[in-house]
């Protein structure tokens, strides 16, 4: 991709309508925009780092069995009605349409009737489960007050699993199976580290906990208290030393955190198939209810989260994992040996495989480093009149110094095989 060729461009302007850091810096990269409050466009670079952020979720997810599909965001009112859901005392956030002849209709928020009523033709039979389904899917939820840029909106994108299994012993094989690929997830994006599970409460659907998966951040809306030899938190709503007992987890050993929530997964039982008659027939011909659980990622929220974690005051420290591109290619100038040089290493890189961003513009040194510094890309290769043939200036993000590396060393460095 030539800079000279995409359509947006950064600006150094902080924009006066917005205050969170994350959608602040993404807008001045260009990589969204703002049409309104908790609703952003995903712009190329945006849209790149999206689809990378989503491919890692489905990875994980196929990894252990699951079936990705694409349910519908409209929904209609009898199906919910059958779970007690549609009433707006009982769910607040929903958006709510009409058709032209009066039909009222749900604007998709989650997915768990639907999944339900879509499964009922497929697993009558204990011999069918169990299964996971799940999907990357824009979500849109009635916020009453929109905030913290992409970390809380109105539509957002979302990976939402549901698994069906047949005992109870079975789902929770799942369960402990889907928090081993959230482990994975976080740690392929970076932030493996400073991400907990985080014993939550289970609302209306279990007497169980729930699990929050946490990431420790200043910006964090939630207070958890931290183990972090054990690797595990529980978060303040159900901080009581009745349930400290329960999970095991020492007052003494709790230190306590600002978090923001990357996902949350939790069992329902057989709230749902029970409720929309789904049932399967057991090796005896008996009837026996399906026992389910829910499993999301906000994946525009962890874009959200991933562009303020790793900011510094320069802009946008993309992990590489994520990143739009892994290379910034600046060229310094328009002398024709620095071009032609310029060009065929784009095309080298191309050709093995690299992803590259080319600042192939006509504008100053300055502002082409200020631009990989704000657009976050991993590593900056610079090619001038100071640089030959087999001889680049490389410099990463996250450090100050730039270096001279021959081709050979270059390859290395970007893990390149020839």
């Amino acid at each position: 991709m030539r800079l000279s060729q995409l359509f947006t461009k950064t600006s150094k302007t902080t924009p006066a309508d917005e205050t969170a850091r994350n959608a602040q810096l993404l807008i001045q990269a260009g990589y969204v925009h703002k049409e309104m409050a908790g609703v952003y466009a995903y712009l190329p670079l945006g849209k790149k780092v999206l689809d990378n952020i989503a491919q890692i979720v489905r990875e994980e997810m196929n990894a252990i069995g699951g079936q990705e599909v694409q349910m519908t965001v409209l929904q209609p009112r009898e199906l919910w009605e059958k779970t007690d859901r549609w009433d707006d005392k009982k769910v607040d956030n929903w958006f709510k349409t009409k058709l032209a002849n009066g039909t009222e209709l749900g604007v998709g928020l989650t997915h768990e009737e639907p999944i339900v009523d879509a499964l009922k033709d497929f697993v009558g039979s204990y011999k069918s489960l169990p299964v996971y389904v799940y999907q990357i899917q824009t979500k849109f939820r009635n916020e009453l007050r929109a905030k913290s840029g992409l970390l809380r909106g109105r539509e957002f994108a979302m990976k939402d699993m549901y698994s069906m299994a047949r005992t109870q012993a079975e789902h929770d094989k799942l369960y402990e199976q889907v928090v081993e690929a959230y482990g994975r997830v976080y740690k392929r994006l970076g932030i493996g580290d400073a991400t907990y599970r985080t014993f939550a409460d289970g609302g209306i659907f279990t007497s169980k906990f729930s699990d929050e998966f946490q990431t420790i951040s200043e910006i964090g809306e939630d207070t958890i208290y931290v183990d972090e030899s054990k690797k595990l938190a529980i978060n303040k709503e159900i901080y009581t030393d009745e349930n400290l007992a329960k999970l095991g987890l020492n007052k003494a050993d709790l230190v306590e955190k600002r978090g923001v929530e990357v996902g949350n997964i939790f069992s329902l039982e057989s709230k749902y198939t029970d409720a929309l008659d789904v049932y399967y027939t057991d090796d005896k011909g008996a009837q026996q209810s399906i026992i389910m659980g829910c499993y999301g990622i906000g994946i525009s929220r962890l874009m959200g989260l991933l562009a303020e974690h790793f900011a510094d005051d320069k802009g946008l420290v993309w992990p590489e994992a994520v990143a739009p591109a892994k290379v910034y290619l600046a060229r310094l100038g328009d002398a024709p040996e620095v071009v032609k040089q310029a060009d065929e290493l784009y095309e080298w890189l191309g050709k093995a495989g690299v992803e590259v961003l080319y600042d192939d513009r006509d504008v100053r040194a300055g502002e082409k480093f200020a631009d990989a510094d704000l657009l976050g890309i991993p590593y900056r290769l610079v090619v001038s009149a100071k640089t030959t043939a087999d001889s680049y200036e490389l410099k990463a993000r996250t450090t100050d110094d730039s270096k001279q590396v021959s081709g050979d060393e270059l390859l290395k460095l970007l893990q390149i095989t020839d």
